[in-house]
């Protein structure tokens, strides 16, 4: 027989046991609850991340002093250069191809391989001389005749070369050619088309060769300088300035001259004739005697000292010149 206190013990573990199952389903149906009160009170309306609040709203001022990188391994990325390595040892044979084929080699026994042409050019004048922009500079390359040009060269310097010879077919094409200077060659020929067919050819500069004739020349031409050559007045083709409507300098001082080349255009300013062989002139050499009222102001410099020629004795050819020339009177 149980006692009365024994009973009222398992009454009261009974009783908590049937208690404890709903007290807990009750604390599992509670709990969204709460959850779903924290969200409530979020202001969700004013979290839209834009360009204009991105940076209102992620404060990463101060990223990097929070994320410590140090852990983290280089990152190597595909294109970046590799550092040069200290020791010259390690560099790679430049005897060899980037991916490690060596490059052909000639067979033995045949002649050094010629230069690969630069390219954009691929003309033996870069080569030898020095081009910039539309100009090409071979003085002192010891040439011996006048290379293949760019075709749109416009300035040509060769002095101080020994170019024996100007062809007809050394500047054909070069239509932009505006100078020529070969001054210091041992020039001793010209084909007679050797500049003529240059249409924009203005300065012909020949000083110091060994020419014995002028070749013909471009009505373009403003300058023309052949001094210090071999040049006699049968060298000079009949009349062969009358056409030359823009020469203004005509420099033919030291050469084999016998007379003046007339007739001379009229857009002549300087005509040096010094140290030449000329004995006499005509009366209608600067000036037309029968036109007494002419003034030929553009032709103000003309030498002709060092000819055995005596001015005095020619007082009206010089009438209409603002100058008289410079010689021995």
């Amino acid at each position: 027989r149980m006692c009365p206190l024994g009973w009222l013990s398992v009454a009261s573990l009974c009783l908590g046991t049937l208690w404890a199952v709903p007290a807990q389903e009750r604390r599992k149906a509670e709990k969204p609850k709460a959850d779903l009160t924290l969200y409530e009170n979020l202001d969700l309306d004013n979290y839209d991340l834009t360009l204009d609040n991105y940076g209102e709203i992620l404060d990463l001022s101060n990223y990097e002093e929070l994320y410590d990188y140090g852990d983290l391994a280089p990152k190597i990325e595909v294109g970046t250069l590799a550092p040069r390595p200290k020791d010259s040892k390690s560099l790679p044979d430049l005897g060899e191809t980037t991916a490690g084929t060596p490059k052909p080699q000639p067979p033995s026994g045949a002649g050094p391989v010629p230069p690969a042409p630069i390219p954009g050019q691929g003309l033996p004048s870069c080569l030898l001389c020095l081009c910039l922009g539309t100009s090409v500079y071979c003085d002192d390359a010891d040439l011996e005749h006048i290379p293949a040009l760019p075709p749109d060269t416009t300035y040509l310097y060769a002095r101080f070369n020994r170019i024996g010879a100007v062809r007809a077919g050394d500047f054909t094409g070069l239509e932009k050619l505006r100078r020529i200077d070969l001054s210091s060659n041992s020039i001793s020929w010209a084909d007679a088309d050797a500049f003529r067919l240059l249409p924009s050819l203005q300065e012909l500069l020949l000083p110091e060769n060994r020419l014995t004739a002028l070749p013909e020349l471009p009505r373009s031409i403003v300058r023309l300088d052949a001094r210090l050559n071999r040049i006699p007045s049968a060298g000079l083709r009949p009349e062969a300035f009358r056409d030359l409507k823009q020469l203004q300098f005509l420099h033919l001082s030291d050469n084999q001259l016998d007379f003046i080349p007339v007739p001379l255009p009229e857009s002549l300013r300087s005509l040096h004739l010094q140290n030449n062989n000329i004995q006499t002139m005509h009366e209608d050499t600067f000036c037309d005697s029968q036109d007494h009222g002419q003034i030929r102001r553009a032709l103000e410099d003309i030498r002709l000292d060092g000819n055995p020629i005596n001015l005095s004795l020619f007082p009206n050819a010089f009438f209409c010149l603002p100058r008289l020339p410079t010689g021995r009177f």
